[in-house]
């Protein structure tokens, strides 16, 4: 069993706080093994008894009746309206798959999930998990839905902290495996090299791909997987729907719109495969509106979406480098700071903006600076910010972390990764 205590204490700090907990992350992350292992045994060791922890599995068939609210609600409401002076947790996995149901009883009006999870939660007897994989369903619909009263907890793929603390061995090693074949966990069960890219290929195909088509019913999946690989061969890119539109137009030779791709690229974030990072404007403090960068959730995923082939360790470095900062809870943007030379204006890039409240970071991810020149062009974006925010190049060909002469902080990607550093 591989340890998430980053997710599992947060689970622990907001037992009975009065909200419903809301588990979301992309499918086959670790949601349930976190909620119905992890947690579940947590509580075991704490004293609570089995037949008080009540779990609803909706993607099995033996608990399909529950997909049903009002089936669901009266089950529990058996339990805990009896026994009001005991303490019950209810976990329900993957709530996406519950239906809206006609509520004759009271009218004929339909009901929801959230109408009856918001009934249950006023039963001070009960604290209430659920877990879910599409962010339409709950990311987006906690503050309204649950009325404002849920707690979300975002779980995201095997960090390489994670990851190495499960897998053990040269961490140099460990890294390369991880940039390769990801951190889902499942990953780490398989020893074979055909096994592991099997498993993702079929992931990708046979889960993720096949969840956004019927749950959006699109009609052109061909559209989509053209997008999908289009993002997998452009991350670290900055593009848009207009760009993507007129590449697959041009490749494919019909036409592509740009609305069609904006639509589904928003049901692929949806689907928590990929991410978008907003370009931000560092002097003049305000959003592009386009163009921006998307990353995948997995990098894993990503490299079994392109079968292998464009293994680019820059743009990959750069993806597992997002990924860890959101996973650590941080706003991320894409940076843009104007030189201005003669009488000309030229945008310069910085890979991220990283904020917490108060506190900003500007970051560089740098494979290698091996010349006067790569280190010049990877460091002038940061001089030229104009203020005293904390600076930063997260690099993989160095030994050891130091301070320049201009107070960048170059920080080896291993010990960025494994936080023994901390960014802030």
């Amino acid at each position: 069993m591989i340890k998430r205590d980053f997710y599992l204490n947060r689970l622990i700090r907001n037992m009975w706080n009065g909200e419903i907990k809301v588990i979301t992350g992309i499918r086959r992350c670790g949601k349930s093994v976190l909620l119905f292992d992890l947690f579940y045994n947590y509580l075991l060791e704490q004293g609570v008894s089995d037949d008080h922890i009540l779990r609803l599995e909706l993607d099995q068939r033996r608990f399909y009746k529950f997909r049903n609210p009002i089936t669901l609600c009266e089950y529990v409401e058996n339990f805990v309206s009896a026994n009001q002076s005991e303490k019950y947790f209810l976990f329900v996995d993957e709530v996406q798959f519950t239906i809206r149901v006609r509520d004759d009883e009271n009218g004929g009006i339909d009901v929801t999930i959230y109408d009856m999870l918001n009934e249950l939660k006023s039963y001070k007897n009960l604290d209430v998990y659920v877990t879910g994989s599409n962010s339409r369903m709950l990311s987006k619909d906690i503050a309204t839905e649950f009325r404002g009263r849920a707690t979300q907890i975002h779980v995201h793929p095997l960090s390489f902290a994670e990851f190495y603390a499960y897998t053990g061995g040269d961490k140099r090693n460990a890294l390369d495996q991880y940039m390769l074949y990801g951190g889902m966990p499942r990953i780490t069960a398989l020893d074979d090299e055909n096994e592991k890219k099997a498993y993702l290929k079929n992931l990708y195909n046979e889960l993720y791909i096949k969840d956004i088509v019927e749950r959006n019913s699109l009609e052109r999946e061909d559209v989509l997987n053209a997008i999908l690989d289009f993002i997998a061969s452009q991350i670290g890119s900055l593009t848009n729907p207009t760009n993507i539109s007129n590449a697959l137009t041009s490749m494919r030779n019909e036409r592509i719109s740009s609305q069609l791709v904006s639509s589904y690229l928003s049901h692929t974030m949806d689907a928590f495969l990929i991410e978008m990072a907003r370009r931000y404007d560092v002097k003049g403090k305000t959003y592009f509106n386009y163009p921006n960068k998307y990353y995948y959730t997995d990098i894993g995923l990503r490299n079994a979406r392109l079968n292998y082939r464009q293994f680019d360790p820059g743009h990959i470095m750069e993806n597992v480098i997002y990924n860890e900062l959101v996973r650590r809870g941080y706003s991320v943007d894409v940076g843009v700071v104007t030189e201005r030379r003669h009488s000309e204006k030229i945008q310069r890039e910085i890979d991220f903006i990283v904020n917490d409240s108060d506190r900003r970071i500007y970051i560089q991810s740098a494979y290698q600076m091996d010349n006067d020149r790569k280190e010049g062009s990877e460091l002038q974006s940061l001089h030229l910010t104009g203020d005293f925010f904390k600076k930063m190049v997260i690099r993989m060909d160095i030994p050891h972390n130091f301070y320049d002469d201009n107070g960048v902080f170059h920080c080896n990607l291993i010990d960025f990764l494994l936080e023994d550093t901390a960014i802030f």
